[in-house]
């Protein structure tokens, strides 16, 4: 029993790290690609040598990106089958499908078009190379559709039943798993959350290269541009995070009220903006605004939140007996760095707005740094969003259906250490290739205006570059 409590425990930071370490990469790849193809549909329209340089630029960015994340999603197939097998053998009948897809046609989608754009330049004709990069980008984005679909499942089981013979979850409806509530809110949650990782990216990255005089005008645009996506990709996150709060209430409640730290069923709850002290008894200080939670939970001034001891109870009521509570702190901080960080880029993103209203952004050198300094910001937030979508829904594994405890592979913990260690290892390894490449790209001056560009199209420069 001991040695199966550890190897459950090891497990699940090896889950942790793993997922965590590739969705570093996921959002910047979806959100450059997005924004590198935007790039490049205006210099096709407008044919401003700017736009080129740009998507020359970023591009890079996107493919070393886009290797990384590859190589660190690959560990994902092993964990499942290595350290989750009885989560693997339940779980196997619905995720066939949509991994199957996201494999046959996402990745064949990404790898097919990326290889037309990055060496068709010069070979087919500039709508079509144009077409490339757009199919590539899409390509990134329904793979992340259909992973999201599987997980989402998890999170919310639907268009399924049980063999009695087996208790193995079979799918019965497909399309209900794409319409999946939490799939619908979470896919636009994501793709709002790349587009912001992208934007941050671009933003400080652009202002960097503005220091040098010579390609000040090409940097200068790209801030204009990644401006306006981070503003509105962070506007419209704040929108989607209620609308995805009001379907965590009704699907999953117990998570919802354990990021609030909400313990007894309220009407007219309170918002908790920040809490010092134990979350449960012995608050030492608080900040609370009335009556928001409520609001944003149900549109309603006094709208009714349940509470983590009456859904406890009625918990161990459906389920029996067991602890149905996620790590209150963890959830309720997590959620909070999250939001927190959202609300500052909007500010970030609103300052930039004005400055550019008023044509003061180029020379602004407070927003310099804080457009610097706003980089890492979204990939904080999309960490701990992604910890507190997880760990919320504990104990399940599947909510509702299989605890985590029981999809854990019956193997030692020796075993789970070697893997652990290895694989972090390798990823601490892939992810200093990750950023020296980065920094590298990103530090690189690229021609001027009056000056030839090679661009990302010297396939010698960037073989050397990717690999």
């Amino acid at each position: 029993m001991l040695d199966a409590n550890i190897t459950l425990t090891l497990a699940r930071w090896q889950f942790a790290t793993t997922t965590i370490y590739h969705f570093l990469f996921v959002p910047v790849t979806i959100g450059l690609g997005v924004l590198v193809a935007i790039l490049q549909t205006a210099h096709y329209f407008t044919h401003d040598s700017r736009y080129d340089r740009l998507v020359g630029f970023f591009g890079k960015l996107f493919l070393i990106n886009f290797a990384i994340g590859v190589v660190t999603g690959i560990v994902q197939e092993f964990q499942f089958g290595m350290d989750w097998a009885q989560y693997s053998a339940f779980v196997g009948n619905i995720f066939g499908p949509p991994l199957a897809i996201e494999g046959l046609l996402a990745f064949f989608m990404e790898s097919v078009f990326l290889g037309l754009w990055i060496f068709g330049k010069d070979r087919v004709s500039p709508k079509i190379h144009l077409l490339s990069i757009w199919m590539a980008s899409l390509g990134t984005v329904l793979s992340a559709a259909f992973i999201l679909s599987a997980n989402s499942w998890m999170q919310h089981p639907v268009g399924y039943r049980i063999l009695a013979s087996t208790h193995q979850a079979v799918m019965t409806n497909f399309w209900a798993i794409l319409t999946n509530s939490i799939f619908l809110v979470t896919l636009f949650h994501t793709l709002l959350a790349a587009m912001l990782t992208a934007g941050a990216l671009m933003l400080g990255i652009s202002f960097y290269q503005m220091r040098r005089e010579s390609t000040r005008p090409i940097f200068a645009l790209g801030a204009r541009v990644s401006l306006i996506v981070l503003f509105a990709s962070s506007l419209a996150m704040a929108l989607d995070g209620h609308v995805q709060g009001q379907v965590m209430v009704q699907d999953q409640p117990m998570k919802m009220a354990a990021g609030e730290a909400l313990y007894n069923t309220t009407k007219g709850a309170s918002e908790s903006i920040l809490t010092i002290g134990n979350l449960h008894d012995q608050v030492i200080f608080q900040i609370r605004v009335p009556h928001l939670l409520s609001l944003l939970a149900t549109d309603k001034w006094n709208g009714t939140v349940q509470g983590i001891n009456q859904l406890q109870a009625k918990d161990v009521a459906k389920y029996g007996p067991g602890n149905y509570v996620p790590v209150i702190w963890l959830d309720y901080w997590s959620f909070r760095i999250m939001a927190g960080i959202g609300v500052a880029i909007l500010g970030i993103a609103s300052w930039g707005m004005w400055l550019m209203y008023r044509k003061r952004l180029d020379s602004s050198k407070w927003f310099r740094r804080a457009a610097m300094i706003g980089i890492p910001l979204p990939f904080i937030a999309n960490t701990t969003g992604w910890i507190f979508t997880e760990t919320g829904r504990q104990p399940w594994v599947v909510y509702g259906l299989l605890k985590t405890a029981s999809g854990v592979s019956r193997i030692s913990p020796t075993a789970v250490i070697v893997s652990l260690t290895g694989f972090t290892i390798l990823y601490a390894v892939l992810g200093g290739i990750d950023i020296s490449l980065m920094v590298r790209a990103a530090k690189k001056e690229i021609a001027s205006l009056e000056e030839p560009d090679p661009g990302m199209h010297d396939t010698g420069e960037l073989g050397s570059l990717v690999y």
